[in-house]
């Protein structure tokens, strides 16, 4: 969302001095409140994330019980659909009508298409109830990771977004295994029942103790935009879903699913044109890094949750392991995935340098997908589980660095809606990837099934069609034919690997066409919830500076940072005088034996920094409690004051710019008032006493 400017006087005009603020984030809460809030958060991104995952390995089964083996694909595919295409509209309601009852009301949305899912008695039902829960699960990603904002005051959220960042990839390695766990001993059902018991304890804990702020941001909501590019993807995926299985290619059905998604570009072009916030902004694709990278996320969501959706039916029928150990073998799939995303987006943040991983990504995904469309009945689990990691690790290679690239290449105003563009197009190749290889393995899979079975005998109500719809009747099979129509589901299924390579192919010619700049220093490593995740995180601008900010305000704060505020500021204390000086001004007094207690630092160190600044009459004692003197509150002002500007440095050109954000001013300020003599900022001991010799007296 583009956020209001002020005019260039008004840009410069320095922040007053640092106070608290009425109303900001975190105040007036105690640390176990914020906590149990969170975890209620937690559990709400945590059903959202597990259900993209949980259900794959529970899909065999399911498609045993009700049938339609041919509409698999769209049990995942009606999840993603309707997630997407909400993700934005819960992010501008929860700011324009509160976030808390909005929040509830996707945790309700989305229990009841659990319960519903669970109930379900054939596939078009569960397809139905499995768009129903993506409604909900759009919103308990969204609002989840923006109430943190609303409850966590700016210097931590770095912190708390990092743990749903780690939900995310908690349930990646979970997901597999719960649902093979649940099949293996209850029930395909249970994949689905799971939630309640969780939502409903989560739905309590918010109730009883979310407490948000009233400030509300109006917003003149995109409804048409929104409608319309679900309306174009919807009919896209099921013309390619649907076409050459349940229709012919030629028929006028898929035909017209195809003129009928191309025409609603047209008007979806003109209404982003005149949206007041269009939810994808046209003016995005006049930059070259934007679309490049949309292009590369759409072929990666592609390969990802289309080979995520299809690996745990080949090995369950294929290879014939159980529904919870097809969970473990897919294990390092995701292994290379959260290794390489993270290792990539760590060494790109501290370098600068990030052409090289989108290239060599896709190259390896390319090689990922060729490795995985040689698996047959007979390939080893260490040769499988190999294949899994190469496969794995060249996504991750790729993911998290496009979402870096985008937000270095836009300016301020469009850096929440880039970026969450350029996950939406990774979610809307998800639901593609889904669709077409489902297309591709039915298409196959039939013809060959009665190929191998020509002329065989075979027992009554067992024929190709049956064995097709539900993959269990295999083991009805005489075991002399048992082995042609496990080798006709391997090549179906393999197949679809090497279909999604001229795609891969395509994203490595495109990866070279990236142009290597400058790397922002406020631009770092996304959270894992934008790499996993196949929803589009929305944020907004001022959002997502806040915690690049604090991420880096908080590494910074490890690395000597008083060292380099007093050094800035021009003044001759020691580091640790400085920080209790800053702790003075923030707190209006100090007190040096609790102080010493409170922030965990030696007391030796607390009783000579109070001294220093008692001898150069920076502060006066009453009793055992030290207070500002005028000196010292100068003082404490010229240190806050290059604290923020080396927050402001981070910011680069946004900060530099003549027509500089009046709310990034109103950021780092409140982040640096946060910081300075925080518990996050603490002198060492080490630091204390050896600060360079021009900080002695």
């Amino acid at each position: 969302m583009a956020q209001d400017t002020p005019r260039p006087s008004e840009a410069a005009t320095p922040p007053p001095a640092p106070a608290a603020t009425a109303g900001a984030p975190g105040e007036g809460r105690s640390q176990s409140t914020v906590r149990v809030a969170i975890g209620a958060l937690l559990l709400g991104m945590l059903l959202a994330a597990l259900d993209q995952t949980i259900v794959s390995t529970a899909l065999p089964t399911i498609v045993s019980d009700l049938g339609g083996l041919e509409h698999l694909s769209w049990v995942v595919t009606a999840y993603l659909l309707a997630s997407t295409a909400a993700t934005p509209l819960w992010g501008k309601l929860g700011d324009q009508y509160g976030r808390k009852k909005l929040f509830q009301t996707a945790i309700v949305i989305f229990l009841a298409g659990s319960a519903l899912c669970g109930i379900a008695q054939n596939m078009p039902q569960l397809i139905a109830f499995r768009a129903v829960q993506g409604l909900g699960g759009g919103g308990l990603i969204v609002l989840s990771m923006a109430i943190v904002g609303d409850i966590v005051p700016p210097r931590d959220r770095g912190r708390y977004q990092g743990l749903f960042g780690a939900v995310f990839g908690g349930t990646s390695v979970l997901g597999p295994l719960l649902g093979g766990l649940f099949v293996d001993h209850l029930s395909w059902r249970w994949v689905f029942y799971i939630n309640l018991p969780v939502g409903v304890v989560a739905l309590a804990v918010i109730a009883a103790v979310l407490h948000i702020p009233a400030a509300r941001r109006p917003h003149r909501i995109d409804y048409l935009g929104t409608c319309l590019i679900a309306a174009v993807a919807t009919c896209l995926v099921l013309m390619t879903s649907l076409g050459g299985t349940t229709y012919p290619w030629a028929s006028w059905q898929i035909i017209g699913l195809g003129v009928l998604g191309v025409a609603l570009l047209v008007p979806f072009v003109r209404v982003e044109r005149r949206a007041a916030e269009p939810v994808l902004p046209l003016g995005l694709f006049r930059l070259r890094t934007f679309t490049l990278c949309s292009v590369i996320g759409f072929v990666i969501g592609f390969a990802m949750f289309g080979s995520m959706t299809y690996l745990p039916t080949f090995l369950q029928v294929v290879q014939g392991v159980s529904p919870t150990m097809s969970g473990v073998h897919m294990l390092p799939m995701v292994a290379g995935m959260l290794i390489a995303s993270t290792g990539s987006g760590q060494i790109v943040s501290r370098t600068g340098r990030y052409k090289v991983f989108p290239i060599a990504g896709t190259a390896v995904t390319v090689v990922g997908l060729l490795l995985l469309h040689q698996l047959d009945p007979a390939t080893s689990t260490t040769t499988t589980s190999l294949y899994f990691f190469v496969f794995g690790f060249g996504l991750g290679l790729v993911m998290q660095v496009l979402v870096l690239i985008v937000q270095n290449s836009v300016g301020y105003e469009n850096l929440g809606v880039a970026t969450s563009g350029a996950t939406f197009f990774r979610s809307i190749g998800a639901s593609f990837g889904v669709s077409v290889f489902g297309t591709i393995f039915a298409n196959k899979l039939g013809p060959r099934i009665a190929a191998a079975l020509t002329g065989v005998p075979l027992p009554p109500g067992l024929g190709p069609a049956t064995l097709q719809a539900d993959p269990h009747a295999l083991q009805r099979l005489p075991a002399a034919r048992r082995g042609a129509v496990l080798a006709a589901y391997s090549q179906s299924i393999t197949d679809v690997f090497l279909y999604a390579v001229p795609p891969a192919l395509l994203a490595f010619a495109l990866a070279w066409l990236l142009r290597e700049e400058p790397l922002r220093a406020s631009v770092t490593a996304p959270d894992a919830s934008e790499v996993v995740s196949s929803n589009p995180v929305e944020r907004s601008s001022h959002d997502e500076v806040a915690r690049a900010l604090s991420l880096l305000g908080s590494r910074e704060g490890r690395r000597r940072i008083y060292e380099k505020i007093t050094d800035r500021a021009g003044l001759d204390l020691r580091p640790a005088a400085s920080w209790m000086l800053l702790r003075i001004h923030r707190d209006g007094h100090a007190e040096p034996p609790i102080l010493a207690e409170r922030a965990d630092i030696p007391v030796r160190v607390i009783t000579e920094a109070g001294r220093e600044l008692e001898t150069r009459g920076l502060v006066a004692r009453e009793g055992p409690v030290l207070l500002f003197t005028e000196a010292g509150k100068l003082e404490a002002q010229l240190l806050f004051r290059a604290r923020e500007e080396m927050l402001a440095e981070l910011l680069g050109d946004w900060w530099t710019a003549k027509d500089r954000p009046h709310d990034l001013q109103a950021l780092v300020h409140e982040l640096s008032a946060e910081l300075c003599g925080s518990d996050a900022e603490q002198p060492r001991d080490g630091e204390a006493r050896g600060a360079k010799s021009d900080h002695r007296r």
